[in-house]
C-alpha cells in the first residue's frame, strides 16, 4: 500500500480465510525515493487536466512502472529480511493519482497506478490489484474499501458494537460497525493531506512533525467556517473525497503556524461531524493511520467527541500496517469471490466483489478478466 503522503510502501502479511483473521505475519515499510515520488507527482499534476475523452497522460506509464519497481524492490527486501516464504497471493493497491466521486451528472473516475504484471513476474506470485474500478463502474464511490477489514479487526479483538474505526490518512474515513454487524462508512474530510501540502509548500519538510506547528498557532475562525460551509459536510454517506477536493486558498494569508492550527482544527471538526452522522452512537472510536501520531490532531478530536477515543495499539492492532493488511485481506476476498464493497460503505446497489488478478507470465499490458 502507498498512500497519498507518497512517503513509503507499507507491507504486511496476514493469514485469512477471507472472513476472519487467522494470524498476523511480519510488517514493515520501505521509503519511496525522490525520483519515484517526482514521477508520481507529475502524474498527479497531469491528472488534474485530464479530460474524460482524452487518452491518458504519458506520465501515467512512467509512474506506473516506477510504482511497480518500488513495490517489487520493497517486497523482495521485506520477504528476504523476514524469511517470508510460501505466500499464496499478493494484494497491491497502486498509487492513487485521481479520484472523482460520482455526481448526479457524471460517473465517478478513479485511477490507481501500478504495473501489476511486472510485480507478479518479479515475485512469481499472482497479484490482485485495481480494487476500486468495478465499484465505481457500478455507481459506487469506490471508497472507502477498508471497512470490511475493520470489521474483521473488531471481531478479532472481541469488541462489541457499535464501534467506530477512524482512519486518519491524507483523507479521513470512518467505519461504523453497528450493533447488528452491518457496516456504515464514508470519508469524513481532509485529515493529514492538507496540513502536509501546506508544510510542503512553505518548508522543506513533508509534515507537521508532532503537531508542533499547529500547537504554536491560533485557529482562524473565518477560514475554518469557510471550509466547514462546503456542501460535502451537509451530505449523508456513503460519500468520498480526493485529497485535492479542498484547496489551501482560505489559509494562504495566514502564518504557517496559524494555517497549520486552522487545518488541524478543520480535520478534527470534520471527524466530529462524521461521528454525528453515524447511524448509531459508537461506544468508542479506535484510531488508526498516520494522523494518530499527531498529538495536536488527536487532542483536537478528543476535545470534540463525547465517547472514549482509543488508538489501534490500545487493542493490539498494528496501526501503521492496517491499510496494507486491509489490501491483503481484500485480495483474499477478491480471489474467493467475496464482497469487498457494500451499500453502506460505497453506496453500490448490492454487495460486490472487485479487483483483477495478474499472473506471472501474463503479456505486458494484458488486462485479466475480473475475478
Amino acid at each position: 500500500m502507498t498512500g497519498t503522503s507518497l512517503d513509503a510502501v507499507d507491507m504486511a502479511v496476514i493469514e485469512t480465510d477471507g472472513h476472519d483473521i487467522l494470524a498476523f505475519g511480519p510488517s514493515g515499510e520501505m521509503k519511496l525515493d525522490a525520483e519515484t515520488r517526482t514521477l508520481i507527482e507529475y502524474a498527479i499534476e497531469d491528472a488534474f487536466d485530464w479530460e474524460r475523452d482524452e487518452e491518458e497522460p504519458e506520465s501515467f506509464d512512467d509512474a506506473r512502472m516506477a510504482v511497480a519497481d518500488a513495490h517489487l524492490a520493497a517486497s523482495l527486501g521485506f520477504m528476504a529480511m523476514n524469511g517470508v516464504k510460501n505466500l499464496d497471493l499478493v494484494g497491491v493497491h497502486g498509487q492513487t493519482v485521481l479520484h472523482e466521486a460520482p455526481t448526479p451528472e457524471l460517473a465517478g473516475r478513479t485511477v490507481q497506478l501500478i504495473d501489476a504484471v511486472a510485480v507478479a513476474d518479479g515475485l512469481g506470485l499472482p497479484v490482485v490489484y485495481d480494487f476500486r474500478t468495478a465499484d465505481v463502474a457500478a455507481g459506487g464511490q469506490g471508497a472507502p474499501l477498508a471497512p470490511v477489514y475493520h470489521a474483521a479487526l473488531v471481531r478479532w479483538s472481541g469488541l462489541k458494537g457499535p464501534v467506530a474505526v477512524l482512519n486518519l490518512g491524507g483523507v479521513g474515513n470512518i467505519t461504523l460497525i453497528r450493533s447488528d454487524g452491518e457496516l456504515q462508512a464514508f470519508d469524513t474530510g481532509p485529515a493529514n493531506g492538507m496540513v502536509d501540502l501546506l508544510v510542503q509548500s512553505r518548508t522543506r519538510k513533508r509534515m507537521d512533525e508532532g503537531g508542533q506547528l499547529a500547537r504554536a498557532g491560533t485557529v482562524d475562525k473565518a477560514a475554518l467556517e469557510d471550509y466547514l460551509s462546503h456542501p460535502y459536510f451537509a451530505a449523508s454517506g456513503p460519500k468520498s473525497l480526493d485529497r485535492f477536493d479542498f484547496s489551501l486558498d482560505a489559509v494562504e494569508h495566514l502564518t504557517l503556524e496559524d494555517a497549520a492550527a486552522t487545518l488541524t482544527a478543520f480535520a478534527a471538526e470534520a471527524v466530529a461531524l462524521g461521528v454525528a452522522r453515524c447511524g448509531e452512537v459508537p461506544n468508542q472510536i479506535v484510531v488508526c493511520g498516520g494522523g494518530r501520531h499527531n498529538p495536536a490532531l488527536m487532542e483536537a478530536i478528543k476535545a470534540r467527541l463525547k465517547m472514549p477515543v482509543a488508538t489501534a495499539e490500545d487493542h493490539g492492532w498494528r496501526g501503521d500496517s492496517i491499510e496494507a493488511e486491509a489490501f491483503a485481506y481484500l485480495a483474499a476476498r477478491s480471489h474467493l469471490g467475496l464482497p469487498i464493497s457494500f451499500p453502506g460503505t460505497t453506496g453500490v446497489a448490492q454487495p460486490m466483489t472487485g479487483g483483477r488478478t495478474a499472473h506471472p507470465g501474463d503479456e505486458p499490458g494484458y488486462e485479466p478478466d475480473d475475478v
